[in-house]
């Protein structure tokens, strides 16, 4: 018989001690339980008009009969989980607790007549999965204006999709349809922003209204220690996400933190007029000074050349 999918029911609650049903009265019938949740396998529509049911886990080779029954009763024959099942007779509904990862596999129910003769079988998939948690949003912004927006999530096979104000978005950077927890929003772009994850246990939203991103700021310097920044920087336009904020405008001009600045020349240059008034100076007071030295000779050999041969002084050394 082909296999059918069996019809999964979930119920309110949180990530832990989730309930979920399955119709397994078909044969290859596929269904899932919550990690640590209940999950109800309907096997038969009334157990009470079959003379023999066995229940059994692993369908082929060595399995291992789970429960039993016969005359309106039933029995757990697997003693390590007597304590986690149950079975509800009158609906054929076998319930299992407090599902653990090894209680995945396949399931094989039995049925037999009065004479202990097998009249038939079914086999079943169970998958137990962890649920996905309530998701979490993060986003920042890229060049050009864009908005990077992710959406995280803990649980088993999480899928993703999109809306902004009620709409389907697909991610930008992927072909169209596809599911992926982080999607890339052209600018100018705003609204009301929803992230849905599901898998085949649950399904958890996150909503956030979000605005366009802001104008870019383009960074162009040297940092003191030699490290240059040459790129466009923007401010995140959703919470908890941080960035660093630069106020510097775009410019060609590159800043050092080294090197002559203005201060520097201005020292330069009174240094340079100080020596040039000292040097002045010390010229125009030997201009000054110099002649008066020379006529003081003058005047000194002048008188001594009036002295004549006979002794006779005829001038005066002034």
């Amino acid at each position: 018989m082909e296999a059918v999918l069996g019809l999964l029911v979930i119920s309110a609650g949180v990530s832990h001690g989730l309930e979920t049903s399955c119709d397994a009265r078909e044969d290859g019938s596929q269904c899932y339980g919550a990690l640590g949740g209940a999950v109800y396998l309907q096997l038969v529509t009334d157990a009470t008009r079959y003379d023999e049911l066995s229940f059994w886990k692993g369908s082929t080779g060595a399995k291992t009969e789970i429960m039993k029954t016969k005359n309106d009763k039933w029995v757990i024959k697997y003693t390590p989980i007597e304590d986690r099942v149950h079975f509800f007779i009158n609906n054929g509904t076998f319930r299992l607790n407090n599902t653990r990862r090894n209680d995945s596999g396949e399931y094989l129910l039995q049925e037999f007549n009065s004479a202990g003769v097998a009249q038939g079988s079914r086999g079943l998939q169970l998958f137990i999965e962890a649920p996905v948690s309530s998701p979490q949003l993060s986003s920042v912004c890229l060049s050009h204006g864009e908005m990077r927006v992710s959406c995280s999530s803990e649980g088993d096979g999480p899928q993703y999709s999109w809306t902004l104000n009620g709409q389907t978005l697909n991610d930008t950077d992927a072909p169209p349809y596809n599911m992926t927890n982080t999607i890339t929003l052209k600018k100018d772009l705003s609204g009301d922003l929803t992230c849905i994850v599901r898998n085949n246990i649950n399904r958890n939203t996150v909503s956030r209204r979000i605005s366009h991103c802001p104008g870019l700021i383009y960074v162009n310097c040297t940092l003191s220690n030699g490290t240059k920044i040459s790129e466009w920087v923007n401010t995140l336009c959703v919470e908890s996400t941080t960035v660093a904020t630069v106020t510097e405008a775009p410019t060609s001009k590159t800043s050092t933190g080294s090197g002559f600045n203005v201060f520097v020349y201005f020292q330069l240059a009174e240094v340079f007029i100080l020596l040039t008034i000292c040097l002045g100076s010390y010229l125009f007071y030997k201009k000054k000074t110099c002649p008066q030295e020379q006529d003081d000779g003058e005047l000194a050999v002048f008188a001594v050349s009036q002295v004549d041969h006979g002794g006779t002084l005829r001038g005066v050394l002034m």
